[in-house]
């Protein structure tokens, strides 16, 4: 059975430690908060491991995850080579989405292995986490025996890792946000135009919601391509421009760069698409 340390047990820190403790393959060593509290509630939520009030107070492991924020990230890997904790062949990682392995690099002086494991999934509670987080797709990336490592890790406590190309972590990270952030953004944009058509809040939210989660099923069945409808797909510029006449120009903008994304996905379906392609480039 290996040990694993926490440093930072927040949201994400804490559910991660419980689920590999719950797999029976690992065990707790140390929790490091900012604070006693931060940590002891940690450690009570967990359900094992010992509150450490520095960095010095953290005992052997095998693995050690730093769930801080990205920007202390940096810092706490350089605090830690510092401390000159690590043994050769340790694990230590990080779960951020958006920064590579790399930023652990002070660690591998004292001949530790680094990696990140980002898990693709909302944290915001951290018991709901816990119990629903089989299956979850975790990214991994980094020195090559660590993901070894981590893939057995990612197993234990339910998820399904896939590596990440070097280098693509941050096109990972902008797929990621591009497909949760403005999916949100997209939303709240047709539900402030079907307001703008005069439809009730209610029955906003159930056509316009309705129709995406509908569109999402299409996606998964179909693919992009093919899941496409509408009056671009049709090579309807009249309707398009009618549309581009009734959005107030604070929208126009994503309208129109959505719309020229959407001309390229149609590709060969459009028999004319130069004519939607310069209606849409108007005002960019």
């Amino acid at each position: 059975m290996k040990t694993l340390n926490l440093i930072g047990p927040g949201r994400l820190g804490k559910s991660l430690a419980r689920l590999a403790l719950n797999s029976g393959q690992y065990q707790m060593g140390g929790v490091l908060a900012h604070s006693e509290n931060r940590a002891n509630e940690g450690v009570v939520f967990i359900g094992a491991g010992r509150a450490c009030a520095s960095m010095r107070d953290l005992p052997a492991a095998d693995l050690w995850l730093i769930a801080v924020p990205d920007t202390a990230i940096a810092s706490v890997a350089a605090d830690l080579a510092a401390e000159n904790l690590l043994n050769a062949g340790n694990v230590v990682f990080h779960a951020s989405g958006a920064l590579e392995a790399k930023i652990l690099a002070p660690m591998q002086a004292q001949g530790a292995l680094i990696a990140s494991l980002h898990p693709a999934f909302s944290f915001a509670d951290p018991a709901r986490a816990v119990a629903t987080f089989v299956g979850t797709p975790c990214a991994i990336e980094g020195d090559a025996l660590a993901c070894e490592q981590l893939n057995q890790f990612a197993h234990a406590i339910g998820g399904a890792p896939f590596a990440l190309a070097e280098g693509g972590k941050i096109a990972y990270h902008a797929a990621l946000s591009m497909a949760a952030n403005y999916l949100v953004t997209l939303a709240d944009l047709s539900l402030q135009t079907a307001q703008q058509a005069g439809i009730a809040p209610e029955m906003a939210n159930q056509l316009v919601l309705g129709l995406m989660q509908q569109t999402l099923s299409n996606i998964q069945a179909l693919g992009t391509a093919n899941a496409l409808t509408g009056p671009i797909v049709r090579g309807d510029a009249a309707t398009v421009a009618k549309h581009l006449s009734v959005l107030p120009e604070s929208q126009q903008a994503a309208y129109r760069a959505l719309g020229l994304a959407t001309v390229t996905l149609a590709g060969e379906r459009l028999s004319d698409p130069a004519a939607l392609n310069r209606l849409l480039h108007r005002g960019i």
